[in-house]
């Protein structure tokens, strides 16, 4: 027998759950679909939201051939062979096939580049859809033929409707009593995830004897769940969760959960880059200014782990994550940069002062472009006090500092250190 979760897959929009931005009426995907004309586009979302089901919707809507692949299990010559049954089937069809590619961004740059040709031609149509940022993981100028559009986790709203049709509807489950007495705990472990909610939904299914109602409440939700913990799954079911407790154990300087986590991720097949990726941010975020080292030990992992592959890439990964995890812990520099960008889109495209802007040309010499400027090498201690931001930045941040040090022996020397430059009696100004 199916999984609810397949049972249950919508097989239109009317049925369709949830992203009313992108399929409500007027809304942008809608209108593609209403008009038969579906242009290339990246789905970019966290798992159980729909990304597939969208995608066959589109595909039986416009009445067009739909060729699927998955990026875990196919290479260029699989990619090559599809767009060739497509292309010969162009011949039969108005509409370009539909190409869906699940987990796009785990596909290399020759297997994207093999898809330039096809999605440029209109040979295909290409439908991606990813977990992760398509800025990030998919190819400039394949980015730049497909429009992306971002699906957000399910509402509290939307998974209890998604409860109530899989009770009233789903053939199997209306043979049962069902009895919803409480749904906090359903609707927490389930995260915004539809896929996770009719996973347990079907773990309470299958766990209650034919004889008894399936009551859902709190304390039973939480205790089958325990009873029979889901397997980790790196297409989505426990992917964030894990990877969540990675970061927040590294976060929280306990070394031990960290590997936990790790162990947990290689165990369970995890993308060895994608936590390497993870081990860079969180060198950055978390460790930051207090541990400089940290990012590059993090890069030399996430480096290793291309380099030698598995099983031995998990030897620099636990040496990155143990040493971020036992790392003093900063993050300024963090902080500094979301308080820069509020400043910038506050004060707007502020003009560089005249004596640091750069003067290629005689003309600019003449405009007064970088006259005046103090050459800090010429200065003892290589400094000299001069004014770098724009008059109305500086008037709008009204004295206060974009970076704030944390308390760690590293910043406490360099706020030192900036305190010194630029006192109020620093010689020069």
């Amino acid at each position: 027998m199916k999984p609810l979760a397949e049972r249950l897959r919508p097989t239109t929009l009317d049925d369709y759950i949830g992203q009313q931005h992108l399929v409500g009426p007027g809304a942008v995907l809608r209108s593609m679909i209403d008009s038969g004309r579906v242009a290339s586009f990246i789905l970019w979302g966290p798992p159980g939201v729909g990304k597939t089901t969208l995608a066959k919707i589109i595909a039986e809507r416009t009445e067009t051939p739909f060729y699927t692949l998955s990026a875990v299990n196919c290479g260029v010559k699989e990619v090559r062979e599809v767009i060739e049954r497509a292309r010969k089937n162009r011949f039969f069809s108005n509409a370009s096939p539909i190409l869906f590619i699940d987990e796009i961004h785990r596909f290399s740059k020759s297997q994207q580049d093999s898809l330039l040709a096809a999605v440029e031609m209109g040979d295909i149509t290409l439908i991606g859809a990813t977990t992760e940022n398509p800025s990030f993981e998919i190819i400039r100028p394949l980015l730049s033929r497909c429009q992306v559009y971002v699906l957000q986790s399910l509402t509290k709203d939307d998974l209890l409707t998604l409860l109530h049709r899989a009770i009233t509807t789903d053939p199997v489950l209306r043979q049962r009593e069902v009895k919803v007495e409480e749904t906090e705990a359903l609707l927490r472990h389930s995260g915004g995830d539809a896929r996770k909610l009719l996973n347990i939904l079907d773990l309470l299914h299958t766990s209650t004897p034919d004889a008894q109602p399936i009551v859902i409440n709190n304390d039973i939700v939480t205790e089958r769940l325990q009873q029979n913990p889901l397997a980790y799954d790196k297409d989505g079911e426990m992917h964030y969760d894990i990877i969540s407790a990675f970061i927040k154990s590294i976060r929280g300087s306990d070394p031990d959960a960290a590997i936990y986590y790790l162990a947990r991720m290689v165990e369970g097949g995890e993308d060895p880059t994608f936590i390497a990726r993870r081990l860079v941010i969180s060198a950055a975020e978390d460790i930051g200014l207090a541990n400089p080292n940290a990012l590059l030990i993090a890069n030399a992992a996430f480096d290793a782990v291309h380099k030698i592959g598995w099983p031995e890439g998990r030897i620099p990964l636990a040496e990155a994550t143990v040493y971020l995890a036992t790392s003093p812990k900063s993050n300024s520099a963090y902080l500094s940069i979301d308080k820069a960008l509020a400043l910038v889109r506050k004060t707007g495209n502020a003009a560089v002062p005249l004596h640091i802007r750069n003067a290629p040309t005689a003309l600019m010499e003449e405009l007064g472009y970088s006259d005046g400027y103090k050459y800090p090498h010429d200065f003892p201690h290589h400094f000299v006090v001069q004014q770098y931001m724009p008059a109305e930045v500086t008037e709008a941040l009204a004295g206060d500092h974009l970076w704030l040090p944390t308390d760690n022996p590293q910043e406490e020397r360099m706020r030192e250190r900036m305190a010194q430059y630029w006192s109020a009696d620093t010689a020069e100004a």
